[in-house]
């Protein structure tokens, strides 16, 4: 009998090709909607293999029906969406897709950096709405980005990434981490900083953290009153990083001067969101590794992690549980 795989969203069909013949497989037809929960609650009882995407809540009540699951293979760099825990405790391995939307990721980030701190969103609205009549001396004058101080909050692949390219802009770069990244700071010229110390003399933030419980509303009040009145903060990361209410409050008082997001805690962030109402943040729909070319091969490294699980092996993106 073949394994049987469910995929809960529609792929191209040439990164699925090579799956058929091999296993039974089964996916939500739709690319636009995700697969409604009662119908992943069905398919997930007889399924060996399941391919998700950051969409699904693949929680404890999920895994717990998934009798014969013996791999999730996320099509995500994050895994948030999943209980790894619950998974480890069944023996159901859990991969996600590093290393390829890197570089993508990091493009993005740096494009809405820019876009933020010079008003490109606003000012082609402005443009559109036909306000531009003349030229003026401070008409949508924005933030200078070459050779302000860019501080990074969570040094990984894609922050590295992100330091190659400011340093093109000639930035000062600062970073926090976790643990400290000795190589790295000789490589990127890049200095260590607390926490504190690199909001107060960050003329940008860039959150590039994972999405944990120690992560989580890393960035509250407290945290934006440290920043500069001036300063830029961008979000490419996880929503729930950053206290969005905190965050609308600090905008409306100027306490930081804009903000770039394209994650948000809710998602789809919902429209009257009042965020999306302030005319000083930049916001995109969680776009980050969106490229053709990004996308095509994350969900073909997902396929490679299940057949690989599948087969008995040791994904090659297998996610460990963290020693406490």
């Amino acid at each position: 009998m073949k394994p049987k795989i469910y995929i809960t969203r529609k792929l191209p069909e040439q990164i699925i090709d090579g799956l058929r013949g091999k296993y039974d497989i089964r996916m939500w037809e739709e690319e636009e909607i995700p697969v409604p929960r009662e119908v992943l609650e069905e398919e997930v009882k007889e399924v060996d293999g399941l391919l998700c995407l950051l969409t699904e809540n693949i929680d404890e009540s999920l895994i717990d029906r998934a009798d014969h699951l013996k791999i999730i293979a996320n099509m995500a760099v994050g895994y948030n969406n999943i209980d790894i825990h619950s998974a480890a405790k069944r023996g159901i391995m859990v991969t996600n897709t590093p290393g390829v939307l890197t570089e993508t990721t990091a493009d993005l980030t740096f494009g809405l950096l820019l876009a933020t701190a010079r008003r490109m969103m606003e000012a082609e609205a402005y443009l559109k709405r036909g306000k531009w009549e003349t030229w003026s001396p401070m008409q949508l004058t924005g933030q200078d980005v070459h050779g302000a101080t860019l501080g990074i909050i969570g040094l990984g692949r894609i922050g590295e990434a992100l330091a190659k390219r400011a340093k093109g802009f000639d930035m000062k770069l600062v970073y926090f981490n976790r643990s400290r990244k000795y190589e790295q700071e000789k490589e990127w010229d890049i200095e260590y900083l607390p926490l504190e110390k690199l909001l107060q003399v960050s003329d940008f933030v860039c959150v590039m953290l994972p999405l944990t419980p120690e992560t989580a509303y890393m960035i509250g009040m407290k945290q934006l009153k440290m920043m500069k009145e001036t300063a830029v903060l961008i979000n490419t990361a996880r929503g729930g990083i950053i206290d969005e209410k905190a965050l609308y409050q600090a905008l409306q008082d100027r306490e930081i001067w804009a903000a770039g997001l394209d994650v948000f805690e809710e998602e789809p962030v919902p429209v009257d969101h009042p965020l999306l109402a302030l005319p000083n943040v930049v916001t995109l729909p969680h776009i980050g590794s969106a490229s053709i070319a990004t996308r095509l091969k994350m969900a073909a490294l997902a396929v490679q992690n299940l057949t690989e699980g599948l087969a008995g092996d040791t994904p090659r993106n297998l996610i460990k549980l963290k020693k406490a």
